[in-house]
């Protein structure tokens, strides 16, 4: 039974925790990935995304794996993303489905595609602040992190097409 968006609990404040491992870059990188990895659940799986994010910050972050430190995602960007894409997935949806060609359609895409295609655009939506070529190099590296043939160009030509169309070509 998927939970309703008030019975879900909110996330759970970040840990305690002495420093955060990594650059800001870094961070908003490993929040990045993150985002992608906890929209994929969500398509996925069809859990509320309140949970999903709650299960991140609270079992998934600041994980050591055989003894190496992960680096610390910044929450507050995993949080928006995640939350962005879920409110304006229709219009996101929409806009992924005018960049594709032939009969491609957003359902036939693979759900980690569509996931790091939805996080790009939302931030390309609601992130003026972020250059354009630095969202699209984020989500061509973090697709670069599931797939190794064709995806990343696809990741590139949909991001770069989408981010002219709302940006500006100058962007």
């Amino acid at each position: 039974m998927v939970k309703k968006k008030e019975d879900a609990p909110a996330p759970a404040p970040e840990k305690a925790k002495t420093r955060p491992r990594g650059s800001a870059k870094a961070r908003r990188r490993s929040a990045r990935l993150a985002a992608v990895q906890a929209l994929y659940q969500v398509d996925l799986t069809g859990t509320d995304p309140e949970v999903v994010m709650g299960e991140f910050i609270t079992y998934r972050f600041e994980e050591d794996i055989d003894g190496d430190k992960l680096i610390s995602a910044d929450i507050p960007t995993f949080i928006g993303i995640v939350r962005g894409v879920t409110e304006r997935r229709g219009q996101i949806d929409e806009m992924i489905a005018g960049s594709l060609s032939g009969a491609w359609t957003v359902d036939r895409l693979e759900v980690p595609l569509r996931a790091v295609l939805r996080a790009g655009i939302y931030e390309l939506l609601a992130e003026p602040e972020v250059a354009t070529g630095i969202i699209i190099d984020e989500y061509v590296e973090i697709t670069h992190a599931f797939f190794a043939n064709r995806e990343p160009g696809m990741v590139n030509a949909v991001l770069d097409r989408i981010g002219k169309a709302v940006r500006g070509p100058a962007a």
